[in-house]
């Protein structure tokens, strides 16, 4: 099938001029997955900075999630309308400048508010950029290869990210953490405006408001809940006010998006079976990998006291298997399309989560290290497989809208994992983290079950008509 572009008038970009814009799309989306990451390995940094204990550090990975997942695909329609490059362009700045405030921030209040801006200008590059790169590939074989390496270094920038972050914590602080932005946001500001070139839909879609506020609220309140409960109670009136609000929100965002001509998010789209999977497989992947960051970073600190920078380096082997996986991932969809990948993908997370499920203060470094390595080998096959099949899942036409939804789901993913893996630890002494992690473990082993099925629901099968 012959892709639709939004421009057919204008000329193809020659080849290397097609794979510099994806290079730049990569310099954003690399500083994106960094930043879900890399703050992970100085949480206890910051909380000793700030004088935060473990649910206080929860918001300032999760604020910048939420707000990111939940204004993913209203920053791609804003593309749409406004011109891709510009959004993109306003995204680097917003991001950039809410990073600065991020390092000079005096108290956890106000960095959790700057992560929630540093989430809105996150949320104007990552749908945006897979659009522009899907816009100048005009041909399906390259355009897959290209949605593979844009989706490999996204993996790999959320992999790397404990590593880089341990060494900026041990040589500078955890304030570098966020400045370190900087330099990389201008490189990108510079390059865009050269070499990527500006791109609208033929026909913007209008403004849904009352179904961004609604799925604002619907993942705000979930998560929050998760974070939140064990300091209120699970069964505290507070508790049970906020599971009605959350369910009545969800009710309500469903009801809403079936009525409207032109949703925020089409419920009918998800009767694509292989969009309904890449979505699940992009949460289990996300919630197994950020539950992993958060594992691993209160256990090596606090338990067996490790330094920020050698707990980033003990996740050295899962940077590795990710930057080794990924791009072989995307070069395996491009050729046999989703399936292996997503199974090579649960086969792996599964395995490195049963390595831990009897972790405890003398587990042996080699363990830990060979369960990071398969943790991190199952997320670089998964990446490019499951972005494949979401952009695979609907028309050509439709791809910035299922790359969006992925997107969504992603970010819905690693607040889910924080929150989830946070609950587990809650309260929890440095003697007894250990035993306690151990669900966690179990949980990210069954991530990696959930992508059995969704590597059968990649099979290539008709469009549906939404």
């Amino acid at each position: 099938m012959t892709a639709t572009t939004t421009h057919p008038a204008k000329p193809v970009l020659g080849r290397r001029r097609r794979w510099t814009v994806l290079a730049v799309c990569c310099l954003s989306m690399f500083l994106v997955g960094l930043d879900t990451t890399i703050v992970n390995v100085g949480l206890p940094a910051i909380g000793r900075g700030l004088d935060v204990g473990t649910r206080g550090l929860e918001w300032t990975v999760d604020a910048y999630t939420i707000v990111l997942a939940a204004l993913l695909i209203s920053s791609g329609a804003l593309a749409d309308r406004f011109g891709r490059r510009r959004v993109f362009q306003s995204g680097l700045a917003v991001f950039g400048v809410a990073s600065l405030v991020c390092a000079w921030a005096p108290s956890v209040g106000a960095l959790v508010a700057a992560r929630v801006v540093q989430g809105v200008g996150a949320s104007m590059l990552s749908p945006v950029a897979l659009a522009i790169v899907v816009n100048v590939m005009p041909d399906p074989r390259e355009r897959a290869q290209a949605i593979g390496v844009w989706a490999s270094v996204f993996g790999l920038s959320m992999a790397v990210g404990p590593v880089t972050g341990g060494a900026l914590v041990a040589a500078l602080g955890w304030r570098a953490l966020f400045w370190i932005n900087a330099p990389v946001i201008v490189a990108a500001l510079v390059l865009s405006a050269v070499f990527v070139p500006e791109s609208r839909a033929p026909r913007a879609r209008r403004p849904d408001l009352p179904g961004q506020a609604l799925l604002t609220v619907v993942i705000g309140a979930w998560v929050g809940i998760l974070i939140e409960g064990p300091r209120i109670g699970w069964t505290a009136p507070a508790a049970l006010a906020a599971y009605a609000m959350a369910a009545a929100a969800t009710a309500g965002f469903v009801r809403v998006e079936t009525r409207r001509h032109e949703p925020l998010m089409d419920p009918r789209l998800f009767r694509s079976p292989a969009l309904s999977g890449a979505v699940v497989g992009a949460v289990a992947v996300f919630v197994a990998l950020n539950a992993t960051m958060l594992l691993n970073t209160l256990y090596l600190q606090h338990s067996r006291g490790f330094t920020p920078l050698a707990a980033g380096t003990a996740t050295l082997p899962m940077a590795v298997g990710a930057s080794v996986c990924a791009p072989w991932s995307g070069r395996l969809v491009g050729r046999l399309g989703p399936c292996r990948p997503l199974l090579l993908a649960g086969g792996f997370v599964t395995a490195g989560g049963l390595c831990l499920t009897r972790l405890d203060q003398h587990t042996s470094l080699f363990l830990l290290l060979a369960a990071y390595l398969l943790i991190g080998i199952g997320f670089g096959f998964a990446n490019a497989p499951i972005t494949n099949t979401a952009v695979g899942g609907l028309p050509p036409a439709q791809a910035g809208v299922a790359g969006a939804i992925t997107s969504t789901a992603r970010q819905f993913g690693a607040a889910l994992g924080i929150a989830l893996a946070g609950g587990l630890l809650a309260g929890t002494g440095p003697t007894q983290l250990a035993h306690a992690s151990r669900p966690g473990w179990l949980m990210v082993a069954a991530c990696g079950l959930l992508l059995v099925p969704v590597a059968l629901w990649s099979r290539p099968r008709r469009h549906p008509r939404a």
